[in-house]
């Protein structure tokens, strides 16, 4: 996980709809860059649609919401739809992201290790530094969590 005060990693990947995006691209607004393990999953939904019901709440403090996994651009575009999700989905199947922001790490799942995503949440200021990093992050809490950190970071 990168740490507070970090230049945040330019990444560039397709959204939903194949659109690329850059961090770059949003200077000059905070950026909630969120890493989840997969669209549809139970955590994952939860997490999704708790920044879909804020998203409103995020804009009005000038921050943006991009959601990040190695799902495929037409997995995130079924995911948008299905649950209406009004924020930027950006598919990383090459680990890009995953890997400049010290995600991918050893999982343990019913006993069994494998390499995966780790649920992390990065808020990111105007000026692309890392302000905050959760790492072990709680789907369902995520969303609520990062709208009380942008009250308390004016």
């Amino acid at each position: 996980m990168l740490k507070a005060g970090t230049k945040a990693p330019d990444i560039t990947l397709p959204d939903q709809n194949g659109k690329m995006h850059s961090l770059s691209d949003y200077r000059g607004k905070k950026v909630i860059l969120y890493f989840y393990p997969k669209d549809s999953t139970p955590g994952c939904t939860k997490q999704a649609c708790g920044f879909g019901e804020r998203y409103p709440q995020f804009l009005e403090k000038g921050a943006v919401v991009l959601g990040v996994s190695r799902d495929s651009v037409a997995s995130h575009k079924k995911f948008e739809e299905k649950y209406g999700l009004p924020f930027t989905l950006l598919s990383d199947k090459e680990l890009t992201a995953i890997k400049a922001y010290d995600v991918w790490k050893e999982k343990m799942n019913y006993g069994k290790v494998s390499m995966g995503v780790v649920r992390t949440t990065y808020l990111i200021d105007e000026e692309g530094i890392i302000v905050k990093s959760m790492d072990q992050v709680k789907a369902a809490e995520n969303p609520r969590e990062m709208l009380e950190m942008l009250d308390e970071w004016k």
